[in-house]
């Protein structure tokens, strides 16, 4: 296992609620990262299998903070500013190869990996104990430190959990059974992740071309909004559709094309194909970002 990629455990989607089955802990807004550990090496390993671990210097000691001399993590990695994630920062260090500029970033804007489950430990798999016991062994092996936290969990109250969370302004939360296995790669209703839904109605004022599938069609829809007798730039939406809403929404869309946008603002991509902005559509994203942009837009409906 610890030469392997290993793909992470992931969840479906649900609203809050309350059970005595569940455990409930922050859904930290990070990237994913799988942890090996062998000896005194670490590597750090994103979704797409992506090695990270030069872009993060300053997690090449972890070894010290964990009592193994084997071990397959799995958790989140964030840059904190005070006890929130910052993800403008982690996408500064994301994006970042050049090894200057990765060290000076990791002295400015440090990484914390945030651990929530152990795969395998020393020889043994863990991945088919209950929940609770992977934990339990994640409390007996990790010390703490800046760059190691373990994600905490409260049992049944999911809802109260829910709200105090979002009001503190993380991302979201998840509930995990308490018995559950860890299923490699697999999408489970064991896991469910909750969070936020926020909805606003937009105007359609250009589209990007698409590719592949959708070269057809537009690839993502440029949207703002009015604010005060002001249009305000809200970002690009580019997932939701089925094919029924590509279809009408092009069909819209092809009768309004011009040559200059209504307006320009910071952000905008360039090639465009920018139209009157006369239909609307509804989104739902997580939140809005310090610049006006809609965070994790989803396309909902085309409104009359």
């Amino acid at each position: 296992m610890l030469d392997r990629n290993i793909a992470p455990m992931l969840a479906y989607p649900s609203d809050p609620f309350d059970s005595p089955r569940h455990v409930f802990e922050i859904k930290w807004d990070g990237t994913r990262a799988i942890l090996f550990l062998k000896g005194r090496n670490i590597r750090l390993q994103n979704r797409r299998f992506v090695d990270m671990t030069n872009r993060y210097p300053e997690l090449y000691d972890l070894h010290r903070e964990i009592k193994a001399r084997e071990a397959v993590l799995d958790g989140e990695l964030v840059v904190l500013s005070g006890d929130k994630p910052d993800f403008g920062k982690l996408q500064q260090r994301e994006q970042t190869s050049d090894p200057m500029r990765i060290k000076l970033l990791s002295g400015r804007m440090p990484a914390t990996y945030i651990v929530f489950d152990i795969l395998f430990l020393d020889g043994r798999e863990c991945i088919g104990l209950p929940l609770l016991e992977r934990k339990s062994i994640l409390g007996r092996i990790v010390r703490e430190s800046g760059s190691l936290v373990i994600s905490r969990h409260i049992p049944e109250t999911g809802k109260s959990f829910f709200r105090e969370v979002v009001a503190k302004g993380f991302e979201g939360v998840m509930a995990k059974s308490d018995t559950s296995p860890y299923l490699i790669g697999k999408r489970s209703r064991y896991w469910l992740k909750i969070k936020p839904k926020l909805s606003s109605v937009c105007r359609i004022i250009g589209y990007t071309h698409g590719e592949g599938y959708r070269g057809r069609s537009f690839g993502a829809l440029l949207i703002a909004t009015r604010d005060e007798g002001s249009w305000v730039y809200r970002g690009k939406v580019g997932s939701g559709f089925d094919e029924e809403d590509l279809e009408r929404l092009l069909s819209l869309l092809e009768p309004l094309k011009t040559v200059q946008p209504v307006f320009r603002a910071p952000g905008m991509p360039k090639d465009v194909q920018w139209v009157k902005p006369s239909p609307s559509c509804e989104v739902v994203f997580q939140e809005m970002t310090k610049g006006g942009h809609f965070r994790a837009p989803v396309f909902k409906r085309v409104l009359p």
